[in-house]
């Protein structure tokens, strides 16, 4: 029934969205708080514990639950905690609001104040960008947060639920995304003291749980956009040094809607891979598509509900082909 939970979920929250500072995730930063100070003793084997108990344990609880509720009360229960579970972690309401605020500034001119919007919800430095650096940040964070809050939990409660896990899936992402940004933030700012032995285990049990959802989200990007380019801005990416799961993503984002993406707009280039002819080390191959304007940010909300929708397609496909086999 992952079809139903994933469904009502998403129209559960657009409907009444979480707002900001709820008991939920108040309390997932308090627990998150506690294992860092009580298991985190600066080695690498006491970082992966860390890590084990902020995310492996409500992640084991949620399956634990999922079991209890399938087992005593039947599957319309269990769907029920799945559909609870996903609330929580799933939708575009817990970051959209970033967006729309920025979008009305840009909207109305005001560059300042959507440079402004845009640093706090990067928690960075963002007030000297010129409008069209500033076009370009907004549609890459907004990507990256769609990946993040929708098209990754899809992908690893869609995986876990097909073996009977329930929503575990969703919370081991969320989780491992939300430690390794949560750890690296509170260690800069000195509120929260964390290895660099645990931020290091954080930051690489992150990579590898999204590595998958992260081209999930580009053939989804792909199939809903152009798929040529690409697919072709995809294979770029993964022939160049950097081969991180966000660069995948914003690759493929930057050729299904023919717009310049990622750091610089170029990227180093080993000699002789894209062009066929021997380059120079440290050489720049341009790279093709539009320079982001405002209108992009329409093109690229329209991209995303076309992958939400295309999710939808695929796990009603499955739901049947499950209910028919």
């Amino acid at each position: 029934m992952s079809f139903l939970a994933v469904l009502f979920a998403l129209l559960l929250e657009q409907a009444r969205p979480l707002g900001r500072g709820n008991p939920v995730h108040v309390g997932l930063r308090a627990w998150v708080r506690w294992s860092a100070r009580n298991f985190d003793a600066g080695q690498p084997h006491h970082g992966w514990l860390a890590w084990s108990v902020a995310v492996g344990a409500p992640s084991l609880l949620t399956l634990a639950i999922y079991w209890l509720l399938n087992e005593w009360l039947g599957w319309p229960a269990a769907t029920v905690w799945s559909v609870v579970v996903l609330y929580v972690t799933l939708g575009f309401r817990q970051f959209s609001f970033h967006f729309t605020e920025i979008r009305d500034a840009l909207a109305d001119g005001d560059d300042d104040r959507a440079a402004a919007l845009l640093a706090k919800w990067r928690q960075l430095d963002d007030s000297e960008l010129r409008r069209a650096d500033l076009v370009r940040h907004v549609i890459e964070h907004s990507v990256l947060a769609a990946h993040r809050h929708v098209f990754g939990v899809l992908a690893w409660f869609s995986v876990l639920a097909a073996f009977g896990l329930g929503p575990a899936g969703a919370v081991l992402y969320r989780l491992s995304e939300f430690v390794a940004r949560y750890w690296r933030h509170k260690s800069a700012r000195q509120d929260l003291p964390v290895s660099d032995a645990l931020q290091e285990t954080a930051r690489d049990a992150w990579t590898i749980i999204d590595w998958i959802p992260a081209r999930i989200t580009a053939m989804a990007f792909a199939v809903v956009g152009s798929f040529e380019d690409a697919i072709d801005s995809w294979r770029n990416c993964e022939l160049r040094a950097s081969r991180d799961n966000d660069d995948i993503v914003l690759a493929a984002t930057s050729g299904a809607v023919n717009i310049r993406l990622g750091d610089g707009y170029a990227s180093p280039v080993p000699a002789g891979v894209l062009s066929g002819q021997e380059r120079r080390e440290g050489e720049r191959e341009p790279v093709p598509g539009q320079v982001p304007e405002f209108a992009h940010l329409r093109i690229v909300v329209g991209l995303v509900w076309r992958s939400v929708v295309l999710w939808m397609v695929l796990l009603a496909l499955l739901t049947l082909a499950r209910l028919l086999g």
